[in-house]
Formats: C-alpha cells, structure tokens, sequence
C-alpha cells in the first residue's frame, strides 16, 4: 500500500539513456519508463503510469529494485521479485507486475540498442522524440480547447 499512496520515481525523466512504454489492452493500464546508465548501473530510473494501484504499486517497486543495479542484475528481476518485495498483491492485481518488469526489460533493451548506433543516428533519434514531444503538446492544448467550449 505504501508504493500507492507514496510511488517512488514517478516523473518524466529528461534526455533519458533509453525509455519504453507497454500497456495491458486487458484493463487499460499503460507504462511509460526511462532509465539513465553509467558504468553499466541503472543511475536514474523513472516512469509515468496510468492504471490502477496495482500498476501504481508494482512499478514504483520496479523502479527501486532496478536502481543502482547493474544491467544484467536488473534483467534477472521477475514479477515474483514485485510481488514479494510488495508483500504480495491481490490475485486480480498480480498481472500488473508484468508491466513494471516488462517495461525495465524493453528499456534495457533499447539501451543496449541505443549503445550500437552511431552518433547521427542517435541525434536524428533525439530529434525525433522532441518532435514527437511537441506533436503531442499541440494535440492536448488543441484538444483542451475544443473541449473547453
């Protein structure tokens, strides 16, 4: 309960080493996760969430068990390793551990990619993203101001 009430590293990380998002079609829930390397460590590592306390509650726990780990050790991290560190979950609630540990797992994943692409590559990536950023701040301003009427 208390990874609910209180999640840890829940924020929008900047300029990330690599990110990823899942979402479960199921419940709706979905998962936007970034991470920060150095050393071959997870450095930093946060998430944006929209679902239920299930979800709230398993990917703040992901985040805390992953940080300051090294890539492979955060890889060995299973959906039993949330739960139990939770001190269990609802059976209902037990698939939401898949997001959490799914998301950290394309995330390492797409770091390792990231770490294979040349230098241009990464940039026109970066600038890809800020434009896609962008895109998506015009759509809800635009959206806010149709619904607004």
């Amino acid at each position: 309960m208390e990874h609910f009430k209180n999640p840890q590293n829940a924020y929008g990380m900047i300029n990330p080493d690599a990110q990823s998002a899942v979402g479960d079609p199921s419940c709706g829930d979905s998962l936007k996760m970034f991470i920060k390397v150095k050393d071959n460590r997870i450095q930093e590592i946060s998430y944006l969430v929209f679902g239920c306390c299930g979800s709230i509650a398993t990917s703040s726990m992901t985040s805390v068990l992953a940080k300051g780990k090294t890539l492979e050790e955060a890889l060995k991290i299973t959906e039993e390793d949330v739960i139990e560190a939770l001190d269990g979950l609802p059976e209902e609630k037990k698939h939401c551990s898949n997001l959490g540990v799914s998301a950290l797992k394309l995330a390492i994943q797409d770091y390792e990619c990231n770490r294979s692409k040349s230098k241009l590559q990464k940039v026109e990536m970066n600038a890809s993203r800020n434009c896609e950023t962008i895109k998506n701040k015009i759509i809800d301003r635009m959206v806010y101001r149709f619904y607004k009427r």
